[in-house]
């Protein structure tokens, strides 16, 4: 079991973390006392969702008026009033507007324009991703207040921010979320960036593994067989290899640790993978094949239809599919809507259960050939697989994944309940716990120079803890003592397959 010791700070503080998901967001929160066990606890009460509980978030979803002023957000925006409000006034409603973010080194070829609701006119995607966490904080903030009397002014100006984003984001992306905080109005000034603090989705959570799955009681007890494998790290027998896939709505994060649990300490082995193959292109996927089914027919290849029942299938039969022999219906009329020729009946259309599990194919043979990299490259063999994250939810993915793991005698499992709220919580364990004491270069990094050799100042694939530095000298030549005041040069980033490439 995990064991988390008090709080050693002078003072109380508060910690919000905020997970903004491409399809949900949540935040959870910690507050820390002085001498006082922290524990982590979710924001669990929204608008327009006060009958939801324990593992609450919302839809990432806003509607924009024509002047560019946010009218509705979250639950809120899914209300019959609203969306009717909506239709009569000609607002614009964005979903899915977190992928206008997205690093554009990740492949793409699978997302199509249409996918993707443009921006209102005049609003940035850094604009848009500040509305909604300013959004967040107002909601966290009351429901704080709500929960805990007299609590909110005592630590309202004492409050650390851990903001999450998925592996596969970088410098731009990264500048982007603080620049998105500022114009939110979490802080007021560049100056209180040192209270914000940016982390992957993927070790966000592995935080969440450790405290709820890998360090639990129950876990604890069952053995990690690791005896097939050639050990390289003779001299540490007791670590052990883990990788936690994080399956979002648009993304999939992989993460690869050697993990010790006592103490309680993990090193990255391989550098964090990212791809755009998230349970919404699952849906997407199941648009294209409805639009294709449907295109013949009289009455049910209107484009609107066509939205509904794909909207219906993300909420239901894409939840509940577990087995590709068995048809699966999509309920999106009356009994009278009818069309044989095109299996519809009593307001269902029914569809082939292999032409389901085949839109989960390609996320899921994302997942295995992400796992599959980790694992030639990691330097600490890989004994278990821990999934979380709101596609974890999905049998189906679940089964397919633990089909192909166990036999490799790789141990598989998923949270029993709450899986999407793994980014929130484990963020908030990051900034308590801080457990992983080292991470592994995503690209290699260094300048242009005419020299013959290597002008590498860190490699890809080094482990880089958090108190190293890396440097190394180079000179230059100038003709005058004027051109001497001020030198500069551009760090260059390799990410191609070479080991060490020579510029």
């Amino acid at each position: 079991m995990f064991l988390r010791e008090p709080y050693k700070g002078p003072t109380r503080k508060l910690v919000l973390a905020f997970d903004v998901g491409t399809t949900f967001s949540g935040v959870s929160y910690c507050i820390l006392d002085p001498g006082e066990v922290p524990v982590i606890r979710g924001v669990a009460r929204y608008p327009a969702q006060e009958h939801v509980g324990g593992d609450s978030k919302i839809p990432s979803i806003l509607y924009y008026d024509l002047q560019g002023d946010v009218r509705a957000v979250g639950a809120e925006a899914l209300q019959e009033h609203v969306i009717e409000q909506a239709e009569d006034e000609g607002w614009v409603k964005l979903a899915w507007w977190k992928l206008h973010l997205r690093a554009k080194h990740l492949p793409l070829s699978h997302i199509r324009d249409v996918d993707i609701e443009p921006l209102p006119q005049g609003k940035s995607a850094v604009e848009v991703l500040a509305d909604f966490m300013r959004y967040l904080f107002q909601c966290a903030r009351t429901y704080i207040q709500e929960s805990h009397l007299n609590l909110w002014r005592s630590v309202e100006n004492s409050i650390e921010f851990v903001l999450t984003h998925p592996n596969g984001w970088e410098g731009q992306q990264q500048q982007q979320i603080k620049r998105a905080v500022e114009l939110a109005g979490l802080i007021s000034s560049r100056e209180e960036q040192s209270h914000v603090h940016l982390l992957t989705e993927g070790e966000a959570s592995l935080h969440f593994c450790v405290t709820n799955m890998i360090a639990s009681d129950t876990f604890s007890k069952t053995p990690l067989d690791v005896s097939d494998y050639s050990d390289d790290e003779e001299d540490q027998p007791d670590s052990q290899g883990v990788i936690v896939v994080d399956a979002g709505g648009g993304t999939i994060n992989l993460s690869a640790y050697s993990m010790k649990l006592s103490p309680t300490s993990f090193e990255e082995t391989a550098p964090a993978e990212c791809s755009l193959q998230g349970s919404v292109f699952v849906t997407s996927r199941a648009r294209t094949l409805l639009q294709k089914k449907l295109s013949g027919s009289k009455h049910y290849s209107d484009p609107k239809i066509v939205a509904q029942m794909a909207d219906i299938f993300d909420k239901s039969a894409k939840l509940w599919f577990h087995n590709p022999d068995e048809p699966s219906y999509i309920r999106f009329g009356t009994i009278r809507d009818k069309d044989l020729k095109y299996d519809i009946r009593s307001g269902q259309l029914k569809l082939a259960g292999q032409d389901i599990a085949d839109l989960f194919e390609p996320s899921i043979e994302g997942i295995i050939e992400a796992v599959e990299q980790q694992r030639r490259v990691a330097s600490t063999p890989i004994s278990l697989v821990c999934l979380v994250g709101g596609f974890a939810a999905s049998d189906w993915l679940f089964a397919r994944l633990q089909g192909y793991f166990l036999p490799l005698g790789i141990s598989f499992c998923r949270h029993d309940a709450h899986v999407n709220k793994a980014v929130a919580d484990g963020a908030v364990s990051f900034y308590i716990d801080h457990l992983v004491s080292s991470r592994v270069a995503r690209a290699t990094y260094g300048i242009e120079c005419n020299a013959l050799y290597s002008s590498s100042i860190l490699l890809k694939g080094n482990k880089v803890s958090e108190l190293r530095e890396f440097q190394r000298s180079f000179h230059t030549t100038r003709t005058s003592l004027a051109a001497c005041k001020i030198e500069s040069t551009d760090i260059v980033c390799y990410k191609g397959a070479l080991q060490e490439p020579q510029w």
